[in-house]
Parts: C-alpha cells; structure tokens; sequence
C-alpha cells in the first residue's frame, strides 16, 4: 500500500515535464489523481492513462489556472468526482523561455508570468485551502525557484525571480493563516531537465553542471519525490517551509 493510499490530489500543469512526474509520482503512492492542463488535453490524457497503470484513478480537467471560474471548475470537478481534496500542487507556469512567448515584448512576458505562476498559485491555494479547511485538512504544494533567494542576472530572470519570490512569501503567510488544518509548503525547483533544458548547447549545460555540487542537471522526478514527502503523512508537522530541489548551486 502507497503512503498516499485513498487520497485525492490535484495537480496544475500536469501534461507534461514536472507536472507530469508529479502526477505519476502520486499516482504510484496510491492517491487517486486531478490531471489539469490547459493547452493539449491528448498529453493529459497520456497522462492520467499512465496513472491508470500505476493502479491509480485518474481525471483530466481543462482549467487555466489564472482565472477564478477555471480554478473554481477544477475544484469542483474534482470533488464531484472522487468526493474529496486532500492534496493540492499549485505546479503550473508559463514558458517564456520556449517556443512563440520566447519572442514575446518583456511586458508581455512579464504579464503572463505574473498571471500563471503568482495569481494562479494564489487562486489555487485558496480555492483548495478553504474547502480543505471545511473537510478538516489537507496539504498544499506551490512551486517557487531556487534563485529567487540568490538572485540571477538576466531580464528573464527578473521575471521568474519576481513572480516565484512572490509564491514563497504567499505561502508562508497561507501557511499561518490556514494553520493548523491545511499545511502549505513550497518546492524550489533548481536546474531541471525539461523542455528548457532540450535547448540548451553542450557548453551551457556543461556549465552548468560544473557548478552544481551534485554534478548533474536534475530530472523531474527528483522534483516529484519532494512534493510527494511534503504530501504524505512523514511531513504532518511541517508547515510554511521551502525544499530546494537544485543539486546545491542555491544553498538556503
């Protein structure tokens, strides 16, 4: 039996990349899984075909997490669906860093950062805070960067930095306004190999890794395995605090 046998998790951004490990990591632990997505329902659908395969149930739900009545819908469904929300992981963020948005004016870039990764972790934190609230508990993920604590400097950088500070300090005062029902934690991502890194030319990524005391780029399930343990029953009594998930180039 997994650690999360009979829970209910929802999870932004899950068609792909860290989302994507995320949900199967739960899935593998027993939790019934809320695959959200909002631009390829067939990725979702592989998705949660492939927590089906883990044992798990599984549903796909369209939201866009910068709007309230999406993230209501969510909710919602998920609760119709499986009764129930025991777990919710605020993992969805906008690319700016690939494909169309990469060309994007910075203003833009910055407004749809803004929107996805700091008002979508706040809609979704609170929309699964009080109904965890009234159920009498739960536990909330939201995902913020290692660098935000030390700071990088390029504009995209700026960006990031400043929508994924802003989520660990909204956590932290979720976590005191919640407490003691609902737990809020956060997970500071690092280098990872996702789409972001595919790009990347051998020198950059040598680079890199050469100034990483693990001495290798992350996987998504490195960053899966820590939102699985801030879920789980072996973190009840932490609340408000943040895992950097970055090989130790950031040490807090």
């Amino acid at each position: 039996m997994g650690r999360l046998e009979g829970r209910v998790m929802v999870v932004t951004g899950a068609s792909s990349g860290i989302g994507r490990a995320i949900a199967l990591a739960l899935a593998a632990e027993g939790a019934a899984v809320v695959v959200n997505y909002q631009h390829s329902r067939a990725m979702a659908e592989e998705v949660a075909t492939a927590a089906v395969a883990r044992g798990a149930r599984a549903r796909v739900v369209r939201a866009d997490v910068s709007v309230a009545r999406d993230v209501a819908h969510l909710l919602h469904d998920a609760v119709a669906t499986f009764g129930a929300i025991d777990g919710w992981v605020n993992n969805a963020g906008a690319d700016i860093l690939t494909g169309e948005t990469r060309t994007w004016p910075e203003e833009s870039k910055w407004d749809l950062v803004m929107a996805v990764d700091l008002k979508g972790t706040w809609l979704g934190s609170r929309a699964a805070a009080e109904l965890m609230r009234q159920q009498g508990g739960g536990a909330i993920v939201n995902m913020s960067w290692d660098h935000v604590l030390q700071g990088q400097g390029d504009p995209t950088a700026a960006i990031y930095a400043a929508a994924k500070g802003g989520v660990l300090a909204l956590s932290r005062c979720l976590a005191r306004e919640f407490a003691p029902q609902v737990r809020v934690n956060v997970v500071a991502p690092g280098w990872i190999r996702t789409a972001w890194a595919e790009g990347l030319d051998g020198a950059r990524q040598d680079a890199i890794v050469s100034q990483t005391p693990l001495a290798r780029l992350g996987a998504p399930e490195d960053v899966a395995a820590a939102v699985v343990f801030l879920l789980s029953p072996e973190s009840a009594f932490i609340t408000g605090e943040a895992i950097l998930v970055g090989g130790g180039v950031v040490m807090a």
